[in-house]
């Protein structure tokens, strides 16, 4: 795994046969971390081990975020916001913040990637579509880097 922040990741998953560790964290973990966890979880399909946390979680997931990952077919049913904590952090290869900014561990070896991707809360469901697109677009290129092939239409 890379240790720099640039946008490139090194690990090829499906030639080295390893499951790496995806970290997302924000603020409150009950939007954009929670779709991104959720988004990547449905495209890699157990070739990435998945985990997002807040540094100040919410009482529960975003219900415009919950509702827009359902126009899709995926559910929040089984999330809730996760104190983010260096255990989380140490186990994971790749750390991908959303607005939490200092408040995330930093351990040396891992490969950090920030995100700067508008908050959904308080958002109008159109919106909120458009921050969940855009979340979408990265984690499909995050995954092209890991080397996780995905199906063009999912």
């Amino acid at each position: 795994m890379s240790t720099s922040s640039n946008s490139s990741v090194t690990l090829d998953v499906e030639s080295s046969g390893q499951v790496p560790v995806v970290l997302f964290a924000c603020i409150h973990n009950s939007g954009r971390s929670v779709a991104a966890k959720i988004l990547t979880e449905h495209y890699a399909a157990g070739r990435v081990e998945v985990r997002s946390a807040g540094s100040e979680p919410g009482s529960g997931i975003n219900r415009e975020v919950a509702a827009v990952l359902a126009e899709r077919g995926l559910s929040t049913v089984d999330e809730a916001p996760t104190v983010l904590t260096s255990d989380l952090v140490e186990v994971a290869d790749v750390v991908v913040t959303m607005g939490c900014g200092e408040t995330c561990p930093f351990f040396p070896g891992k490969h950090y990637l920030d995100w700067v991707v508008d908050d959904p809360a308080g958002q109008d469901r159109e919106t909120v579509r458009r921050i969940v697109n855009d979340i979408d677009a990265r984690v499909r290129e995050l995954l092209f880097e890991l080397g996780v092939t995905i199906p063009l239409v999912s």
